[in-house]
């Protein structure tokens, strides 16, 4: 097959590529420039967007003997995934920038390229597994290190992108990966994994929005409704935020505060107790499913963050809504948030949260 190797410039990719070539493929590699200004992203090793990241991505390449392309997917970048993040923390919600990008450059709009310069597949080095089921279904499983495991960002893939799609790298663990990079002569075999959010350069969410948005003054009440304080952005806060709350004044019964909702009109931020983030039901909106929906009830588990626990649940589907009971309730859960629904190991879909339910105090 004719194969686009997405290399970001980390080990991962890179050894991505290496497989894809050791498996006979004719194999291209690709860097996505994301930014018109690389240096305007994240510099240094704690990204995956930036300027060092072209040069190492290209030298990979090199040492591989493949073709290497920079391909400039600045304007879909920022219309589909940074201008996205900004207007879903000013509606109150949590997004995850990482699953977006996934969803909209990497699996469509580099996919949609690929295919049309006349390219079969595309291979990440995503950390998830592919296998063929009896009817030719094309089925999205866990890696088999759970540590590194990335299903859960790769959740809002279709049957289609599936089927165009390699991930070499998982029936490995990351040693291995490292191992395997340094034996090859890959020189970022070492290179530190990253972290946070591409394209905020210092890792300050709440300080990076607040240069988009501009102060846009609210309260922190308690759940009786008295203010606590004022602020100057509800886009500062997340539900189950405690640290950097400044309250001041301790709780009746000394223990630590929580975020527990953001109303966005009114830039209202409610705190309270650990308990009360505890939800044990979730509605949620947009799925998509990596093969045939599901109908009726489907009896599973739930990822609610990346790397976060799996919760036994029960999922209902009605007119495209996605109705789901906890039956492990999860603590500080956000709408906006991916619920990724699992049968076993393999992924069934993902959907959007748009509200929760708390669980009942006795």
């Amino acid at each position: 097959m004719r194969v686009v190797a997405a290399m970001s410039g980390g080990v991962d990719s890179a050894v991505a590529a290496a497989r894809a070539v050791d498996a006979g493929h004719d194999v291209t590699g690709v860097h996505l420039a994301l930014s018109r200004n690389p240096r305007s992203y994240r510099s240094g090793a704690r990204g995956c967007c930036s300027i060092e990241d072209a040069g190492d991505a290209r030298r990979a390449a090199d040492a591989l003997g493949i073709p290497f392309y920079v391909w400039d997917m600045s304007e879909e970048f920022a219309d589909h995934v940074v201008d996205d993040f900004i207007a879903e923390y000013t509606a109150g919600r949590t997004p995850n920038p990482c699953l977006r990008c996934n969803e909209k450059i990497k699996f469509a709009a580099v996919l949609d390229r690929a295919l049309a310069l006349g390219f079969d597949a595309v291979a990440t080095g995503h950390y998830a597994q592919l296998r063929t089921s009896a009817d030719g279904t094309i089925e999205m499983h866990r890696a088999i290190d759970h540590g590194k495991d990335q299903s859960y960002v790769l959740g809002v893939l279709t049957q289609e992108q599936l089927a165009h799609s390699l991930f070499p790298l998982g029936d490995t663990t990351k040693d291995v990966v490292r191992v395997e990079a340094a034996a090859r002569g890959i020189q970022v075999a070492q290179k530190p994994d990253s972290h946070d959010i591409c394209f905020i350069p210092d890792g300050d969410n709440a300080g990076w929005l607040s240069e988009k948005l501009g102060p846009r003054p609210g309260t922190i009440v308690d759940e009786d409704g008295a203010v606590l304080r004022e602020h100057d952005g509800a886009y500062a806060f997340t539900i189950g935020q405690r640290r950097g709350l400044r309250l001041g004044v301790p709780a009746d019964d000394g223990k630590p505060r929580f975020v527990l909702d953001i109303e966005p009109v009114s830039g209202t931020v409610t705190v309270g107790s650990r308990e009360a983030l505890l939800v044990d039901a979730l509605e949620c909106v947009k799925p998509l499913w990596c093969g045939t929906p599901p109908t009726g009830t489907l009896d599973c588990t739930v990822q609610l963050r990346a790397h976060g626990d799996e919760h036994r649940a029960r999922l209902g589907v009605v007119d495209g809504r996605v109705s789901v009971e906890l039956l492990d309730p999860a603590s500080g859960i956000a709408p906006g948030q991916a619920c990724v629904v699992y049968d076993g190991t393999r992924v069934v879909g993902s959907a959007t949260i748009a509200s929760t339910a708390r669980v009942a105090v006795p």
